[in-house]
């Protein structure tokens, strides 16, 4: 199947790397792959690199510019699906598909996410054949079919555990960090913003208490001034090194005793399973997205929100016995190799892309 990849937005972020991983994962298995994507982003350097055809395209670009452009792509191409991320893009994409007058489009939801059809996203589903790919089956009953000529298909996220065998800790002195004591790795994007306040004011409890205990918070955004602001007001400035985009993310989860996760979506679900295959815990609050990845008490913690002080208090806990963590990280390790394996992941993509490729479904929505 002829597959393209579309995708507009300029940022790095977990549904990138969703759209990279599939991309990759269906051309190893002789699927012609074209990855649209902005020029000059993280996204396109590591398509390249992976040897996996790009089309560039420009992000400012109107809907209506962005279709005109998109459709020489999909004409040239052949291209029998196309794979979106985002309401606008599924907007493009189908508007392209009107003037190549072939294919299908199938819009990819985030991990957890619901789906709410706004004007741009209703006028799509009139303009070409479209479907629905979810994380999981739960997401796929409650999807409404109005509109959708395609059933919903589930692709859930997981990853390569080979990629992870041989990622050493990075050294403390790299990573701003004390050579000793306990250290939380935090694996931030905006999305985060509001729930790292609970990693904050966690650490400004325990802090007098355990001075060895340290936390770093990487990725985008985590440079953030008003990230050290908050730190800072909340007397925890000195426990707390702000790194920024680091090139070795796997290495500091590999150093951490425990990761602290506080983005959603696709992020979230990425932070959670790169933490567990690293054989190290996650601490997160608890929601559906985390409930679904992380064992509560086995592979790690899960916090209720709006309670810092019992927060505090079974952090404190948890922390308490570095045996408990590696047995904990061990466990964890073992969940992702038997339930959120790459594989199963390249599994659902593919049959979404052969179920959108059948042709008697390619006739428009009215």
């Amino acid at each position: 199947m002829r597959v393209l990849f579309y995708f507009g937005d300029k940022q790095w972020s977990g549904c990138a790397r969703v759209t990279l991983d599939a991309a990759c994962g269906l051309a190893t298995r002789g699927h012609p792959v074209t990855l649209a994507c902005c020029d000059g982003t993280r996204l396109e350097t590591e398509a390249r690199a992976a040897g996996i055809e790009t089309a560039l395209i420009n992000s400012t670009s109107s809907a209506a510019g962005g279709a005109w452009d998109l459709r020489r792509v999909i004409a040239d191409r052949f291209v029998e699906v196309v794979v979106v991320s985002s309401e606008r893009d599924q907007l493009i994409v189908s508007s392209a598909r009107l003037f190549a007058d072939r294919g299908a489009v199938l819009r990819r939801v985030p991990s957890f996410e619901t789906i709410d059809l706004q004007r741009g996203g209703k006028l799509a589903l009139k303009m070409a054949a479209s479907g629905l790919i979810v994380t999981t089956e739960r997401e796929a009953q409650t999807v409404k079919s109005v509109g959708w000529t395609i059933p919903p298909a589930v692709a859930p996220l997981g990853v390569d555990l080979d990629g992870y065998d041989n990622v050493e800790p990075a050294p403390r002195g790299d990573i701003a960090s004390p050579p000793e004591g306990l250290l939380i790795a935090c694996n931030y994007d905006a999305s985060g913003r509001n729930r790292i306040s609970t990693l904050f004011r966690t650490l400004a409890l325990l802090g007098p208490r355990h001075r060895n205990m340290h936390a770093v918070v990487f990725g985008p955004g985590s440079l953030d001034e008003g990230l050290r602001m908050h730190a800072s007001a909340l007397g925890v400035g000195s426990f707390v090194s702000f790194l920024g985009e680091a090139s070795d993310e796997r290495g500091i989860m590999r150093a951490a005793h425990a990761g602290w996760v506080v983005s959603s979506s696709d992020s979230a679900a990425y932070s959670c399973l790169d933490f567990m295959a690293l054989q190290t815990p996650v601490i997160a609050e608890r929601s559906p997205l985390t409930q679904h990845y992380v064992a509560d008490g086995i592979t790690g913690t899960l916090l209720p929100t709006a309670d810092t002080s019992y927060t505090a208090s079974t952090i404190s806990a948890f922390l308490a016995s570095e045996d408990k963590l590696a047995a904990m990280g061990n466990a964890a390790r073992l969940r992702v190799q038997r339930e959120f394996s790459q594989g199963a992941m390249i599994d659902g993509f593919e049959r979404a892309v052969n179920a959108a490729g059948d042709r008697t479904k390619w006739t428009k929505a009215k």
